[in-house]
């Protein structure tokens, strides 16, 4: 049989089209499948295919690629390559491994799911209420299956968005996600490309959008083959994972396309509605033309051909805007940011040690400069870095920021993974849910903090090599040495430690967990639909900080429609000033109701603290209970 298409052969290119993925195995409507794998340095490149086994040679092209075009590998076959005569390896570009990443890849076909999503037009990126799960410890089953049959609860919560942690194929079946080895893999045992597609159309069906979070600034250390294929690394920079990714040393325009692909990929034949870039300041590229940008002008061109809209969110340690202004603007053009620094203010402000990076927080005073600034450093000087640290962002939009008093990062960095109900109070854990959902941008909650999970959020995998299963425990024990001084990092590697991080969706059922899971729902109902609050303008926006009452006063207004958000931190009761014009303001909102008490007792009525001034203290203040939260509008 012939197995080589001289088509392919002269119409290859290095050139990226968007409409479709080159890279991997790809089939054509006539039969054929289409091999390209990127190997600059290789001799010889061969498929090998397993069942009926037999051995295919690849061209060689031009910039380092090598093609086939064959009728003998079909969407199911398991195939793998050999490079040079010897190395026997999965294809990096592998979208299916179903023995592992140390065993052969799956060919499959994209094009053979039928979607029922041709109309979904994705949601405003300002509408969004995010919620971040791991598909091993959402459900029982650890699934996408299983994440769909939860989907109706999401809605009933308020979510319209669920940011799915990162799924690449790694070692074992528990990892948090960011040990994965081949970025174009679903991980198998969560169901793999197929069960993806289902969960996002499904959600679409659902009008929820999906977010993938994605790993572009390292890969995983267990089945990591890319270096015996080519120079996907390079030791121009030191990363905290070792050599960096070569986006811009020789041979880069292989890795820059094998990730722009990736990129594309997840969005036009996944139908995935955003993708978060996890930590982008660890991606090292002076190019001229950084590796994010090149990204975002493909995004832009994909999107001027489907007419879908797809937003690009980045994790980033930097305070630089550079990272989310537009193009036009000399940015990088991403659409938004996650903003650990009003996560670590908001954690301060509730208690938290000022210890390693809380070190640098005072608690409401940074809380309130978030809600002004966005960055709380923006120039000034760090104490924790050692240095000034930031710029300003005033023209960016509330949009462009994600906040959140949880993440799977804030949990899994203490080192027996407490979520936020097992460190305070009850009524704090209202008071931080809704600093978040009243903030001028885009609120992040955590799976299972609506109803106040208890189980920790521990580390976990399930590498298979011994030294580096010795190595990752190692680490975490170092890992912890500013923030702990005593007791026992639970082993990473362990089942049990997987088992305890899965959430108890009986607890739903009982208090106070149901009490909490209402009070979401209403807070986030609220955030739709008042225009003060679903509006993310950070213009239309005043905050008053008391920093000896540990209160804050936010307004945020939007054309006639005000809103005053009234915060106070501290265990006893709290005035906090009334504007010059307070006449008509009514509570549309306040924690210490009973209602949000279970069983209905709520906080104990707040006795007035002596007045200040020399008037009555019910004209001149208005009175919030300890550790609560009061929104008051308008009439």
């Amino acid at each position: 049989m012939n197995t080589t298409n001289s088509t392919l052969t002269q119409q290859f290119t290095p050139e990226l089209d968007v409409h479709r993925r080159s890279l991997g195995v790809t089939f054509t409507g006539d039969g054929m499948a289409e091999v390209v794998v990127w190997a600059p340095l290789a001799e010889s490149v061969d498929l090998l295919l397993i069942d009926p086994s037999d051995c295919l040679p690849l061209e060689k092209q031009t910039q380092g690629y090598w093609t086939l075009s064959t009728a003998r590998l079909q969407p199911g076959d398991r195939y793998q390559f050999r490079l040079n005569g010897e190395k026997v390896r999965p294809d990096p570009a592998s979208l299916a491994q179903p023995e592992g990443v140390h065993g052969p890849s799956g060919a499959v076909d994209t094009t053979r799911f039928s979607w029922n999503d041709p109309d979904w037009p994705n949601l405003p990126l300002e509408e969004y209420v995010i919620y971040e799960l791991h598909v091993g410890t959402f459900t029982p089953e650890g699934t996408f299956e299983g994440i769909a049959r939860k989907l109706d609860y999401l809605k009933s919560l308020g979510v319209n968005a669920i940011e799915i942690m990162p799924i690449a194929q790694f070692p074992g079946d528990r990892n948090w996600g960011y040990d994965g080895v081949l970025p174009y893999a679903a991980q198998d045992s969560y169901g793999g490309a197929a069960g993806l597609q289902q969960l996002v159309d499904t959600c679409h069906q659902k009008g929820m959008a999906v977010i993938l979070d994605v790993v572009y600034n390292h890969f995983g250390p267990e089945g990591n083959y890319f270096t015996d294929f080519g120079p996907y690394l390079t030791s121009k920079y030191c990363t905290p994972w070792g050599d960096a990714i070569n986006f811009d040393d020789v041979w880069s325009d292989g890795i820059r396309r094998f990730f722009i692909e990736n990129v594309l990929m997840w969005l036009r034949d996944f139908h995935i509605d955003a993708l978060r870039l996890d930590a982008v300041h660890a991606i090292k590229d002076f190019s001229p033309v950084h590796i994010l940008q090149e990204i975002r002008e493909q995004v832009d061109r994909l999107m001027e051909t489907t007419g879908r809209q797809h937003y690009l969110i980045v994790e980033n340690d930097l305070n630089d805007p550079r990272f989310i202004n537009p193009l036009t603007e000399q940015g990088f053009g991403m659409d938004a940011q996650w903003m650990d620094e009003f996560h670590h203010a908001l954690r301060v402000a509730s208690g938290e040690e000022r210890r390693g990076y809380y070190s640098d927080f005072e608690g409401i005073a940074h809380v309130a400069k978030s809600y002004r600034d966005a960055y709380v450093y923006d120039g000034q000087f760090s104490a924790h870095r050692k240095r000034h640290f930031g710029r300003k962002a005033p023209e960016r939009s509330g949009a462009q920021f994600v906040v959140f008093s949880q993440n799977h990062d804030q949990i899994g960095n203490r080192m027996l993974g407490e979520r936020t109900s097992q460190l305070v109070s009850f009524e704090m854990q209202k008071l931080l849910a809704g600093a978040v959902l009243v903030s001028p941008f885009l609120p992040l909650l955590f799976m299972g903090e609506e109803w106040g999970e208890s189980n920790p959020f521990l580390y976990f995998v399930s590498h298979t090599d011994p030294e580096l299963v010795e190595a990752v425990r190692k680490g975490r024990k170092q890992e912890f040495a500013c923030f702990h001084d005593e007791g026992e990092v639970p082993d990473p590697v362990a089942v049990t430690t997987f088992q305890q991080s899965k959430l108890q969706w009986e607890l739903l059922s009982q208090e106070p967990h149901q009490t909490l899971f209402r009070y979401y729902q209403t807070l986030i109902a609220l955030r739709k639909q008042h225009p003060a609050l679903r509006h993310l303008s950070r213009l239309q926006l005043d905050v008053r900080v008391d920093e000896d009452r540990q209160t804050i006063r936010l307004h945020r207004w939007h054309g006639d429609q005000q809103v005053f958000c009234l915060l106070n931190f501290s265990t006893e009761p709290q005035e906090v000033a009334r504007p010059e014009k307070s006449e008509g303001w009514q509570t549309l909102f306040d924690s210490a109701d009973p209602q949000w008490t279970p069983g209905g007792s709520g906080s104990q009525p707040p006795t007035r603290p002596d007045s200040h001034s020399g008037q009555s203290p019910d004209d001149r203040a208005w009175l919030l209970a300890p550790e609560s939260i009061r929104i008051l509008s308008i009439q």
